[in-house]
């Protein structure tokens, strides 16, 4: 038997056994890192140099783009090394870092996925009063509540999580460090706190998506009133980009945590938690990019710049 001050390291679940499969699943992973990098630092830098796009819903939308940037470089560079190193080890502080980055990071974005709802409500069901209800100070404020949100979740189940006596070996049942694999491995009775306060989150976290889909019945309900066809055409063109994330962030992370024990085996366990960790944040700007005309058109105006600069130094 052993205890949490007695280990030192972890084993996360590896993806395969033979050192053909570990290479295969190095190289998708990569490809899949390399995209997300690709795509949300495009919706990064576009943003932030589009002057035309300075605008709160691309404001919530760059902060969501770095949200995805620091989620997957948190899980996926170690499951990597893991594979190419032919290993399953991480150390103890490592996977504290990890379940606290992953914690918050999670948390964060599903806070500004709210708000981005909220934008969405208060541009079509409110635009009169869109100027002031989403007022450049009251944007950053949101933002910084969501950030702010998500550090302090990360904090205090982090520190709850690993304060705990861990007596049923150092095996976690996933390919990267989580709350409820590390509670497996406790021993005590003290783990019932933290599994309270993760129903708690739970129920705040369905309020939050009461609150999204209070919000699309009274968007959809608006935008089938509009009589202009380009105007429908429009309001649609940027809601269901983010109804389309919002899905598939909270349908797989509710299977994921919600599932009853009776489906739990490890490989599905895997396969879900590649959903909901590692497949967001490489399809969200895909997602937001391709029904969005004024992003294409921004993209298209600075890469062209971008491109003109470069011929220019070398002729």
């Amino acid at each position: 038997m052993s205890n949490s001050s007695s280990i030192t390291e972890f084993l996360l679940l590896a993806f395969a056994d033979t050192r053909q499969l570990q290479l295969l699943h190095f190289w998708l992973f990569l490809g899949i890192y390399l995209a997300a990098l690709l795509g949300n630092g495009l919706i990064i830098t576009t943003v932030a140099c589009g002057h035309r796009l300075h605008t709160p819903m691309y404001f919530f939308l760059l902060n969501l783009s770095l949200l995805d940037l620091g989620s997957i470089s948190t899980t996926v560079p170690q499951s990597m090394a893991n594979s190419l190193w032919d290993t399953r080890a991480i150390s103890y502080w490592e996977c504290a870092a990890q379940v606290f980055f992953f914690t918050f990071l999670f948390v964060a974005e599903y806070c500004i996925l709210t708000i981005m709802a909220y934008d969405r409500y208060v541009a079509i069901c409110k635009p009169l009063h869109y100027g002031t209800l989403l007022g450049s100070r009251a944007c950053v404020h949101m933002a910084a509540a969501a950030w702010a949100s998500g550090f302090l979740y990360a904090v205090l189940h982090t520190a709850n999580t690993f304060s705990l006596p861990l007596c049923k070996g150092n095996a976690v049942d996933q390919f990267f460090c989580e709350i409820p694999q590390i509670l497996k491995l406790s021993c005590s009775r003290s783990y019932l706190t933290e599994v309270g306060l993760l129903v708690l989150s739970a129920c705040l976290a369905f309020g939050c998506f009461v609150f999204i889909l209070f919000s699309y019945v009274q968007i959809f309900r608006a935008v089938l009133r509009i009589p202009s066809e380009q105007g429908c055409h429009k309001a649609f063109s940027t809601c269901l980009p983010h109804l389309a994330v919002v899905s598939l962030f909270v349908s797989t992370a509710a299977f994921a945590y919600l599932k009853p024990p009776s489906l739990t085996s490890p490989s599905l366990d895997l396969v879900v938690a590649v959903l909901y960790a590692v497949v967001p944040p490489a399809v969200n700007p895909l997602l937001y990019s391709m029904r969005n005309q004024e992003l294409k058109d921004a993209l298209w105006k600075i890469t062209n710049g971008c491109l003109s600069e470069a011929i220019n130094c070398l002729f």
